[in-house]
């Protein structure tokens, strides 16, 4: 028996709500680790920002995103705020 589109359309939004889960857990333990170091970092005065490191995982991140058929403007564009929101809170810190 062929399923409804209304079942079909359940089916899927309860894969994203699951997806949806799996990338706020994930950013929550990304979070974790940057918090960590933005405490190393206050601790031996170094500087918030590392460009050299941006600039690298920009390129490692557009690759990925590629990989996975996904827009890479796009994906830069996430990983430019996720990385603006851990100088925010590594500036933090330093007060």
């Amino acid at each position: 028996m062929n399923k409804s589109y209304k079942e079909k359309l359940e089916e899927y939004r309860q894969s994203i709500d699951r997806l949806d889960s799996i990338l706020i857990y994930t950013l929550g333990e990304r979070f974790e680790k940057t918090k960590k170091i933005g405490k190393i970092k206050a601790k031996n005065n170094l500087p918030t920002s590392d460009h050299d490191r941006e600039l690298s995982q920009i390129k490692r991140i557009i690759k990925i995103a590629n990989e996975a058929n996904l827009d890479p403007v796009f994906a830069e564009k996430i990983f430019k705020t996720i990385i603006s929101e851990v100088k925010k809170n590594h500036n933090k810190m330093k007060k």
